[in-house]
């Protein structure tokens, strides 16, 4: 089918809202920063372009939310840019990206970080203050609870916030797939009190079920949360694009409305967007379910603004 839209002015552009495009009045900010973090992956590739490539497929969708007749130009979007962390370590990078973060939520009601890999969680997550008052709600295949002995990479983030003082009651991670990890570091994760719900309990109990329930413990035990959104905790034929991805995993519609009541929560301060390797891409099916997942946030942090409307 022939995309008539690019030239209809009937059919505004997400793209063009990124770029900031608002209807009259626009009812709070969204901050989006792209954080281009890769010499922290296990698997070796190129996460740094995944920014990029996000906002170039926003072209490809419109402003309008069919289910809740939303337009997200009622929110007016801010594009920071990127962060200068393509080159560092993620040791490095946990300055800039967390004084970017924070600089950013002084304005905007949440932010939207692109990675880059697993590793800008951990500065991302610092962002918010004092580790004590923060929860942390993962969305991925893995558990990212691997050894520190070696440095950090995109595998133990979740490890090393619980070493910075991230109490493990604060965590709930959400979509973990079997064979995907390791007895060990599901050990860890049961010491350290970490709430673990599998890519086949999500499925089974339903994903608004099992995020509203989330959402409501780390309600109760902090004052903000951190969401990581992983592409990879997706079954891998939606998202060719992410080395870690296994078959099984949760489908896109599921992710969707995981991050529409991520946006609607008013502790949610910053979802990122990580994991993705745009050279790996199929049919730009990956960069896609990002956008989308950037969108669904997007409404419901409207929707967080203005709930009657």
């Amino acid at each position: 089918m022939t995309d008539h839209s690019k030239g209809d002015l009937n059919w505004p552009r997400a793209s063009a809202w990124l770029a900031g495009e608002t209807l009259s009045e626009p009812s709070g900010k969204l901050a989006v920063m792209g954080a281009p973090l890769a010499r922290g992956s296990i698997t070796p590739g190129r996460c740094d372009l995944a920014p990029a490539a996000i906002r170039k497929a926003l072209e490809r969708f419109s402003t309008y939310d069919l289910d809740s007749a939303r337009d997200v130009r009622a929110l007016r979007a801010q594009d920071l840019g990127d962060l200068d962390v393509a080159g560092l370590l993620p040791e490095e990078a946990l300055p800039p990206i967390r004084d970017g973060v924070a600089t950013a939520l002084k304005t905007a009601e949440a932010v939207v970080l692109l990675g880059g890999d697993n590793s800008i969680t951990r500065p991302g997550c610092h962002a918010l203050g004092d580790l004590r008052g923060c929860g942390l709600l993962t969305l991925d295949a893995h558990l990212d609870l691997r050894d520190l002995s070696d440095g950090l990479t995109n595998g133990n983030p979740v490890r090393a916030l619980l070493r910075d003082g991230l109490p493990g009651n604060h965590i709930v991670q959400i979509g973990v797939q079997s064979f995907a990890n390791s007895g060990a570091y599901a050990m860890v994760a049961r010491k350290a009190g970490i709430r673990v719900i599998s890519a086949r309990a999500a499925s089974q109990r339903g994903i608004g079920y099992v995020m509203e329930e989330a959402l409501l413990h780390l309600e109760r035990e902090t004052d903000r949360i951190y969401v990581d959104l992983d592409l990879d905790v997706l079954d891998r034929i939606y998202v060719p694009a992410t080395p870690g991805s296994r078959p099984g995993g949760l489908a896109p519609s599921q992710l969707r409305h995981a991050a529409r009541l991520c946006g609607e929560h008013p502790k949610v301060r910053v979802l990122d967007l990580v994991e993705i390797d745009p050279t790996r891409d199929i049919a730009d099916a990956t960069v896609m379910a990002a956008a989308a997942c950037l969108l669904e946030f997007s409404v419901g942090v409207l929707k967080r603004l203005s709930p009657h409307e």
